[in-house]
């Protein structure tokens, strides 16, 4: 069984649940506080150098971080990658995507608006990030509206990767509004079997 160290609010966190939920493993949660301080603490950092949430526990002494990673390594074999050598590529092309040009700024502006104070210094940064928050719903916007999903015409973790802050941007002040194609997509992937909600 795999154990999970996550914070279920947490997108990147969520990605790996989604997965194992529709993966159907059997899986242990463990639920880390890192607003608390939780993944900084000697015994965390001991299996995670970095300290950060998701981490997956694949053998007694064997730690894997960073949620894309995690979720290559679990649908490994599965219908959520594909076999096929271009799409694999595309796959990863649309979660490095997500890394660097989406969940820096949509999840970074959602984390403010969420779990700062409102007087706190960093509300300063939400122009630029909704700005780039925006630049990168167009670009997926481009690219949905004649697709149902990112990659072959059917649900893969490229998609799972990209829906974890994107269906959550409005909460950082980036609303869906104006991308329908986006808002179709999150419908498509709610849809799917074993999906499961992050809390609020």
């Amino acid at each position: 069984m795999y154990r999970v160290f996550g914070m279920s609010s947490s997108g990147n966190c969520h990605k790996v649940k989604l997965l194992l939920e529709q993966l159907r493993e059997p899986y242990d949660w463990q639920e880390v506080d890192i607003m608390r301080g939780e993944s900084r603490t000697p015994g965390y950092l001991a299996m995670n150098p970095n300290g950060r949430v998701p981490l997956l526990q694949v053998g007694a002494d064997i730690f894997l971080p960073e949620s894309n990673a995690i979720l290559n390594y679990l649908a490994e074999g599965s219908a959520f990658l594909p076999t096929d050598r271009l799409q694999r590529a595309q796959v990863l092309q649309w979660m490095f995507f997500e890394q660097y040009s989406h969940e820096p700024y949509v999840a970074v502006a959602r984390f403010i608006c969420c779990y700062l104070p409102p007087d706190h210094e960093r509300r300063a940064e939400l122009p630029r990030l909704r700005e780039r928050g925006h630049q990168a719903l167009k670009v997926m916007e481009q690219h949905l509206s004649s697709r149902r999903f990112f990659v072959g015409e059917r649900y893969t973790i490229a998609d799972i990767a990209l829906f974890a802050y994107t269906h959550v941007a409005d909460s950082g002040g980036i609303e869906l509004v104006p991308y329908p194609a986006v808002r179709r997509w999150l419908e498509a992937v709610r849809s799917q079997p074993g999906y499961v909600a992050m809390p609020a």
